[in-house]
């Protein structure tokens, strides 16, 4: 198995059945990646004949290698434990700058920015896509050079749901342009986010607990929100959790209506 220091530089690796059933749902978006190889070891998926079956048939349809290696070497290339045999090379997804075609009328976007950690980054993207929000923005880090391990700590997440590229106020725009507000995670003059005005169509940024949202970013949105603590507490939330809270408040929100 890949140690903690080396799972970075490893990370390009996909493993386990979900991503792989996720990078081939995903190949259908615009800009989607394509499999190139994909290692299994024989004895682990003869216990399943149906996932074997459905990874056969997908290599006839979409033209990737088959290569069957032993278990030892499908750990060496992975950076988990949860592998179950499988482990493929991928290319790189695109993730095109947003443009006001793409930006669905009435949704809920979350723009996620200045996370540094690669499974902090696939867990915030796990909750953001489990609470129904119709796309992702990021600034520019996009951890494509650790695509593999935030597949898999967000569920394949980071392959089922819209990721778009945000480089200045003019992109923000676009979305204040077609009714959006947009909401900001803050803790300097922020109301409670129950306070705060989150119904559809809204776009939320969510800040690293390091350094928080860029400036331009804080001085655009229209309002700010902040997370109540149940004690006194000195520390940020991670990214990944504050992200989870607010989206999942911004559900609660909508779901009332």
């Amino acid at each position: 198995m890949v140690k903690e220091r080396d799972r970075i530089e490893s990370g390009n690796v996909f493993e386990g059945i979900v991503s792989f059933r996720a990078v081939v749902d995903g190949m259908k978006r615009p800009g989607g990646r394509r499999i190139e190889r994909l290692f299994y070891d024989g004895e682990k998926l003869k216990k399943n004949a149906r996932e074997f079956l459905y990874i056969k048939a997908k290599s006839a349809e979409l033209g990737f290698e088959l290569t069957v290696a032993p278990r030892n070497v499908i750990d060496g290339m992975t950076t988990g434990n949860s592998h179950g045999g499988i482990a493929f090379y991928c290319t790189e997804r695109e993730y095109p700058r947003v443009t006001g075609d793409v930006i669905v009328e009435n949704g809920v976007y979350v723009l996620l920015e200045g996370i540094e950690d690669p499974f902090n980054f696939g867990y915030a993207l796990r909750t953001v896509c489990a609470s129904g929000a119709d796309g992702v923005l990021l600034t520019r880090r996009t951890w494509e050079n650790a695509s593999g391990i935030v597949c898999r700590s967000s569920a394949g997440a980071s392959e089922m749901i819209d990721i778009f590229t945000l480089e200045d106020e003019n992109d923000l725009g676009l979305f204040r342009d077609r009714g959006y507000r947009v909401v900001a995670a803050d803790t300097e003059n922020a109301k409670l986010m129950y306070e705060c005005d989150l119904r559809r169509p809204v776009l939320l940024a969510v800040g690293g607990e390091k350094r928080g949202l860029s400036r331009f970013i804080l001085d655009f949105s229209d309002e700010r929100a902040r997370i109540e603590y149940g004690r006194e507490f000195p520390a940020a939330l991670s990214a990944a959790s504050a992200a989870s809270v607010l989206a999942f408040e911004i559900y609660r929100q909508n779901a009332k209506k």
